[in-house]
């Protein structure tokens, strides 16, 4: 699946992982360059404050 982040920037979210040390449940997702990342799911499904407004940090591409 694709998002795009708040910031413009394409990502396709690979899978969901666990954080061995805690359990948290973390967010695989790959860069339109190939770089892949890992967030803290609650992170990564989080809303965020631009110009005074709320928008999901990632917004799914439908």
């Amino acid at each position: 699946m694709q998002f795009r982040h708040y910031k413009g920037g394409l990502y396709e979210l690979v899978c969901e992982a666990t954080l061995e040390a805690d359990h948290a449940p973390m967010i695989v997702y790959r860069a339109a360059d190939g770089s892949v990342w890992v967030r803290p799911k609650a992170v990564f499904f989080e809303q965020v404050e631009v110009d005074g407004k709320l928008v999901p940090r990632f917004a799914p591409l439908s």
